[in-house]
């Protein structure tokens, strides 16, 4: 009774990532700027960045909820969570500055939540340690992503650069706190994957 009851749990979070509007228990970073005055094509460009990040946001629901459904220790499974929630909240946001900009979520959202949940529990299985390993090294590569989304966007786009920074504060954060709980550092091969896969995503959002 308890796997189902678990299964009901973790289809239920599936079901509001996915379709339903994300909340932010935080103002979204940037509502008091004025939006800026950006061309179509400016504006084209911030909103394929932000349906990236937001399909990237998709994921890293799945990967906690995965990786916290393997783990074991309440530690592990308490950070999965606090940085599941964080992400949650950059989900809202990425989503409130799509609508802003007149943008679209990414058609593959479904697929990249299967897949990402499915590596999370496969990152479970291995061993907190190695699991911890894995969402450190997942928030280094995020962090570096988003500094790229920053150099790109408009001077004057003071909301979307005012999302992004706090988000990788934030993805700082989680790297630091699976550091202390004993994150084991990844091999290169699995880095280099990880960062292959993350390009075949980011690549795709930003289109379809």
């Amino acid at each position: 009774m308890k796997l189902v009851d678990g299964l009901i749990l973790e289809f239920d979070k599936a079901l509001r990532a996915l379709l339903a509007r994300g909340r932010s228990a935080r103002p979204v970073p940037g509502s008091k700027f004025s939006e800026a005055e950006l061309s179509d094509q400016e504006k084209r460009e911030v909103a394929a960045l932000m349906r990236v990040n937001h399909c990237g946001e998709i994921c890293a629901q799945a990967l906690y909820q995965g990786q916290a459904w393997a783990s074991k220790d309440s530690a592990v499974c308490a950070a999965l969570d606090q940085a599941a929630r964080e992400e949650s909240e950059h989900l809202a946001w990425t989503e409130s500055r799509l609508e802003e900009l007149g943008g679209r979520k990414s058609l593959l959202n479904p697929f990249w939540y299967v897949g990402s949940i499915s590596i999370g529990i496969i990152a479970g299985k291995l061993g907190d340690a190695w699991s911890l390993g894995f969402l450190a090294e997942t928030e280094r590569q995020v962090e570096k992503h988003l500094k790229g989304h920053m150099q790109r966007l408009p001077a004057l786009d003071r909301k979307s650069r005012a999302v992004l920074e706090q988000m990788e504060f934030d993805e700082a954060g989680h790297a630091h706190v699976a550091e202390q709980l004993g994150a084991r550092e990844l091999p290169r091969a699995a880095r280099l994957a990880m960062r292959v896969a993350s390009g075949v995503m980011t690549r795709t959002a930003y289109w379809i």
